[in-house]
């Protein structure tokens, strides 16, 4: 029912939103300094996509007819002399992925040396008329690449998804507004990094500032907003619409100060990717991956062997019963959104870095982060791990066989499936009504 409700809920508004998608970068050469008059090509099978030439800042962007799969073109013969692409054939990025809506940054890595060869537009790599490759070899060969950016969306959708988890099951508020503290905290990362306002800190401080920012801001929320709003008595549906609006405040007020362009952060944006047989990822990919995973991890054994994490579990399992016990619910409750807040704005950080920062960034990741809080079982922490992992991987996987603007649909249906043979959800607790 709450899929239902938050399907309904979500489709009509990120339709608006769905007819603009772009791919975008930023151009430098070996020694960071950016590169200007550049032309970029985005082509779509055999059919020009639209072009694009570097600004003197080095960035561009090309705006795109549709969602879907598009090859990524350097124009070698356009490059100053000295510099040329970084390995043979990288001037050409085949099948990148661009959702609808979306704004997708993509690298182009150079080097000073002798010149690559050149690959056109719609030339294979290596040339030649021959076949073309056998499908399944395709898919089999994208597969691999595909399982570990899965693992990395899955970790950073749990990083975001584990507070909303923890937050329904001790409070029983369904949190709509818990996407716009992803938002907030990529942003507040993003001033305290790369905005000619902030300080310019190095990202990794900024990261840890932007940690302890939201987990206040969760505090202050509840605090301030929900706690009041219990004591007087007010239903679960009267909160989930309180935080539809809060939701809508939050996100647009983002969207005034901060503004409608997706933005990148000034640090680890240019990097030569590592390649491990036929997976190649970025460092920055790695860390974030084995950052959260870290995470998570901790946030796991904290619930099962401290104190406080067995106050957690013990209210979310009965509330009444954990407060007849001694146990301080009120404080178990502020605890609860310290953390949320606090792992949504590292979640943040995590997204804005994979992608880019923008200001709807977390409400468009918000019905997967209910899709695997629903998979994982409702208020269970190591269920939302579980069912994270599940709709990323699926959502990545599925674009080898079908368009990539239906991934997330497809992530969806899984859930679906999966509440059919298990309606408690993977680590739910079977529980009689009546």
């Amino acid at each position: 029912m709450l899929a239902l409700v938050m399907w309904v809920l979500l489709t009509p508004l990120t339709g608006a939103s769905a007819q603009s998608q772009s791919v975008h970068g930023t151009l430098r050469g070996p020694d960071s300094m950016p590169v200007a008059g550049v032309k970029i090509i985005a082509t779509r099978g055999t059919e020009d996509a639209g072009k694009a030439t570097t600004a003197k800042d080095g960035t561009w962007e090309i705006s795109l007819p549709a969602a879907g799969r598009y090859t990524i073109t350097l124009d070698v013969s356009t490059l100053p002399d000295g510099l040329n692409p970084a390995r043979e054939g990288s001037q050409t990025l085949r099948g990148v992925p661009v959702p609808a809506g979306e704004s997708r940054a993509v690298i182009f890595q150079l080097t000073a040396g002798s010149p690559a060869p050149a690959n056109g537009p719609g030339e294979e790599r290596g040339g030649g008329g021959g076949p073309p490759q056998n499908t399944v070899l395709r898919w089999l060969d994208e597969l691999p690449q595909l399982l570990v950016e899965g693992i990395k969306f899955g970790s950073i959708i749990a990083i975001t998804a584990i507070g909303l988890s923890l937050i329904f099951g001790t409070t029983g508020l369904i949190n709509f507004a818990h996407g716009e503290l992803v938002t907030l905290g990529a942003t507040v990362a993003f001033v305290l990094n790369a905005s000619v306002i902030g300080p310019q800190l190095q990202l990794i401080p900024a990261t840890l500032v932007t940690i302890a920012f939201g987990a206040l801001f969760g505090a202050a929320l509840e605090l301030g907003l929900w706690k009041p709003l219990r004591r007087r008595g007010i239903g679960r549906i009267q909160l989930f619409i309180v935080s539809i609006g809060l939701s809508l405040l939050i996100r647009h007020l983002i969207l005034v100060l901060f503004g409608s362009r997706p933005q990148p952060y000034a640090d680890y944006t240019v990097q030569q990717e590592w390649q491990w047989g036929p997976v190649s990822i970025a460092p920055r990919d790695f860390v974030i991956t084995l950052l959260s995973l870290l995470a998570l991890a901790g946030v796991g054994l904290m619930l099962k062997r401290t104190r406080a994490g067995k106050a957690i579990r013990a209210v979310s399992d009965n509330r009444d019963l954990a407060e007849s016990s001694g146990i301080d619910v009120s404080r178990v409750i502020r605890n609860v959104w310290l953390l949320a807040g606090g792992l949504a704005s590292l979640g943040g950080v995590f997204f804005g870095l994979a992608q880019l920062v923008s200001w709807d960034m977390g409400f468009k990741l918000l019905l997967l982060m209910f899709a695997a809080v629903i998979l994982g079982g409702l208020g269970t922490a190591y269920g939302v791990i579980a069912g994270s992992l599940v709709v990323g991987i699926v959502a990545q996987v599925s674009t080898i066989w079908f368009p990539v603007e239906l991934q997330n649909a497809w992530a969806l249906v899984v859930l679906i499936l999966v509440l059919l043979a298990r309606p408690q959800g993977i680590f739910g607790k079977r529980e009689r009504a009546g």
